[in-house]
């Protein structure tokens, strides 16, 4: 019980955030171009600047140990979402970018925007330094197989330049830099290192905001008359990191806590927005994608509380 206090505490101000998100798109103080720069932003400089900042820290073998652990898990976590999406919504009845959209959305979870602030908020910078690595593997999962979905194309036939975004894409930059002074125990001089830790810290409220706003625009009638909505909210917010949570039980004593627990978190988060930037893009079913981002994001107040105080139970 003081685990669920905890978490639901720490989720219940993230939503507070998104209040004012939505109350800033009711008073017009925000718009969709506006929204759309602070995505980029967000994306662009502080998810760089938030993992060079994680890695921060003396160097330590145990830790570099867990880290690649970390990694390995967060792949073949989407390994498995991958697999499973693709035996949900294979033969499904429905038009080809309704499934697309609900393939992805089994697979990708808000871990940056929705995980990041909340491992931060209840583990600390431990929480972030291992949570980082499941964003790194979401986006490099996103932009191969996750682009192939969308775009209708087979993944053994990227192009250079699609593979060049795969290699270096935000995620992969952050780690290029801040990975190197981790192991050298090296630290960036105050006069980088302060405006790095600066920006870093607009991750949490900017992409609160981002998301209240978009909360604040949904249409969620189409998505709750859609039964292959309801499976992929079941996948991405309780059967996923219930899952991971039981295999993780299995290996307690052997695996670093903040770092089981940093990756249930981020497995536990509700669809990535950015499925629906690819639904845009591709011209997909927008409207469904809005709605599932929208609608399990609402949910989560209530799965993400529960589901991270059992791991912290048990764990």
């Amino acid at each position: 019980m003081d685990n669920l206090v905890l978490v639901a505490g720490q989720v219940g101000v993230l939503f507070a955030l998104m209040a004012v998100g939505a109350v800033c798109r009711r008073a017009k103080l925000l718009d969709d171009a506006s929204v759309k720069g602070v995505v980029n932003v967000l994306i662009l400089v502080v998810t760089p600047c938030l993992i060079v900042d994680c890695f921060q820290r003396p160097f330590d073998p145990a830790r570099m140990k867990a880290l690649g652990i970390a990694f390995g898990v967060g792949l073949a976590v989407h390994a498995v979402l991958v697999l499973v999406a693709s035996l949900l919504f294979r033969r499904m009845r429905s038009a080809e970018g309704t499934r697309c959209v609900l393939a992805l959305a089994t697979v990708f979870s808000n871990a940056g925007f929705m995980g990041i602030p909340l491992e931060h908020a209840i583990f600390g910078d431990d929480g972030v330094f291992f949570g980082i690595t499941y964003v790194v593997v979401f986006n490099l999962v996103m932009w191969s197989w996750g682009f192939c979905v969308m775009k209708g194309v087979d993944v053994r036939h990227l192009g250079r330049a699609q593979l060049r975004t795969v290699l270096v894409n935000p995620g992969t930059v952050g780690i290029a830099i801040g990975l190197p002074l981790f192991v050298c125990s090296m630290r960036l001089p105050e006069v980088v290192g302060e405006p790095v830790r600066l920006l870093s810290g607009l991750n949490t409220p900017l992409a609160m905001l981002v998301i209240g706003y978009h909360l604040a625009g949904a249409k969620l009638g189409a998505v709750l008359r859609m039964g292959g909505a309801y499976a992929a909210a079941g996948v991405r917010l309780v059967a996923c990191p219930l899952a991971l949570t039981a295999v993780f039980w299995c290996f307690k004593d052997r695996l670093d806590r903040t770092m089981m627990l940093s990756l249930v978190t981020a497995s536990s988060a509700p669809v990535a927005a950015m499925v629906s930037m690819f639904a845009a893009k591709f011209g997909r079913d927008v409207d469904t994608s809005v709605g599932l981002v929208s609608g399990t994001t609402l949910l989560s107040i209530v799965t993400m509380p529960v589901v991270i105080a059992v791991a912290m139970a048990v764990l």
